[in-house]
């Protein structure tokens, strides 16, 4: 990481330790630095303090209702809007604390809709995300997945290829999610396989 992204990314790990969020933030930052190679215009001083910042605001929803917040049929919908909010805050604050002289405005607008605005509003925005999804076929992705929704390994890659995998605004991101599914399908075979 550069100096700037770890700043943020130390400021933003207290608000990164419920659903797993410290890792996929990690993941999703690694992968939104490929899409950025994929997608030469894109602004990184945009698209990587965003990422880094993106779910902070989860620490503020209530524990018991994390899981049943997302998925095909959420119990809580209305927390994914209230985390993007609460995201804003926290993110406003860290901004701040760092001055770090980035476009605070810019990072703020995609955090505040990364969720719940399904169109990008900029190729910024775009990016984060994909990224955000990316990580949900990334191995890490789907055994938290799967442990939040109480499926195996083939019905978790199945929801993603049905619910997930046509809402990629890039074709990048898509490609590379369709990579992660071929992985994800050949371990479950292996493994069901190797129990059979």
């Amino acid at each position: 990481m550069t100096p700037r992204d770890l700043a943020l990314w130390q400021a933003a790990k207290p608000w990164l330790d419920v659903r797993s969020n410290d890792v996929h933030t990690l993941i999703a930052w690694r992968l939104a630095g490929t899409l950025l190679t994929l997608r030469p215009g894109a602004n990184e001083g945009v698209v990587l303090p965003a990422i880094l910042l993106h779910d902070t605001g989860w620490k503020k929803m209530p524990r018991e209702k994390l899981a049943r917040a997302v998925g095909p049929k959420p119990e809580f919908p209305e927390l994914q809007r209230d985390h993007e909010v609460a995201g804003v805050e926290i993110g406003r604050d860290i901004l701040g604390r760092l001055a770090l002289g980035l476009k605070d405005d810019a990072i703020l607008a995609i955090i505040d809709g990364h969720d719940t605005t399904k169109e990008a509003r900029s190729p910024e925005d775009a990016i984060v995300k994909d990224a955000d999804k990316l990580w949900r076929f990334t191995p890490h992705g789907v055994a938290t997945i799967g442990g939040w929704f109480q499926t195996p390994a083939p019905e978790t890659l199945a929801m993603l290829e049905d619910f997930v995998l046509p809402s990629f605004l890039t074709p990048e991101a898509r490609i590379m999610a369709q990579g992660f599914l071929a992985e994800g399908w050949a371990s479950a075979e292996r493994e069901e396989r190797m129990r059979g």
